[in-house]
C-alpha cells in the first residue's frame, strides 16, 4: 500500500450509519403514517420500511406496502400521498393502533385520537404530526421474490404477500414551528 493511501485511510474511522443520518431512526424506529385520499375518502397506515433518496434527479421517498393492506388500493388509485412523522414516544400508541387495525373495519383517526385534515386539497395528514411530506407517485412495482439475492429475505414472507414499492417525488414538506 502506498503512503498516500495509508494517510488517507488513517483519516477515516468507522462510524455507525445512524450517526450519518437520522433517517434510520425516523423511519425504522419512530415509524410514520402513510395516508392517501382526500378527507371524504382516505386511509392511513403505520409503516417502518422505507427511505429517502435521489432518483432521476428528484428528491424521493420510497415506501413498501403489502397489497393486502387497505391503504394499498388508495396508493394505487391516488396520484399523491402523504408521509406524516410524529414526536416519540408521545404518539407511539397512536401509531401502534393505526398499524394494528384495518381502515376497512375501524375509524383509525378516532381510535388513535388523531385529527385528520387536508394539508393540501386531496391530501390527508394529521394536526398532531410534526413533519409532513407530500409526494407524487412516480413509480410502483411489486417486489419480485425471484430477484431476492439473499434467500433469507423470503422468511419475511411466510404467506408470500410481497410488498409493492411506491416511489414518490417529494413535492412539499411541512413542519411545525412549536
Amino acid at each position: 500500500m502506498s503512503d498516500a493511501y495509508i494517510a488517507i485511510m488513517e483519516a477515516f474511522k468507522e462510524v455507525e450509519i445512524e450517526k450519518v443520518s437520522d433517517a434510520f431512526d425516523l423511519i425504522g424506529e419512530d415509524w410514520f403514517l402513510i395516508s392517501a385520499g382526500g378527507i371524504d375518502d382516505w386511509n392511513t397506515m403505520t409503516a417502518s420500511w422505507g427511505g429517502f433518496g435521489v432518483l432521476w434527479h428528484r428528491k424521493v421517498v420510497f415506501i413498501f406496502v403489502r397489497p393486502s393492506r387497505h391503504t394499498h388500493s388508495f396508493l394505487e388509485r391516488e396520484e399523491r400521498f402523504s408521509i406524516s412523522f410524529f414526536d416519540m414516544p408521545e404518539f407511539r400508541k397512536a401509531l401502534e393502533f393505526c398499524g394494528s387495525r384495518s381502515g376497512r373495519d375501524v375509524n383509525k383517526a378516532k381510535g388513535a385520537d388523531l385529527t385528520p385534515f387536508e394539508i393540501e386539497p386531496g391530501i390527508v395528514s394529521f394536526r398532531e404530526a410534526r413533519t409532513v411530506l407530500v409526494s407524487k407517485r412516480i413509480h410502483s412495482q411489486p417486489l419480485d421474490p425471484d430477484r431476492f439475492v439473499d434467500p433469507s429475505i423470503e422468511e419475511e414472507y411466510p404467506d408470500r404477500s410481497y410488498h409493492t414499492i411506491f416511489v414518490g417525488e417529494i413535492q412539499r414538506s411541512f413542519g411545525r414551528d412549536d
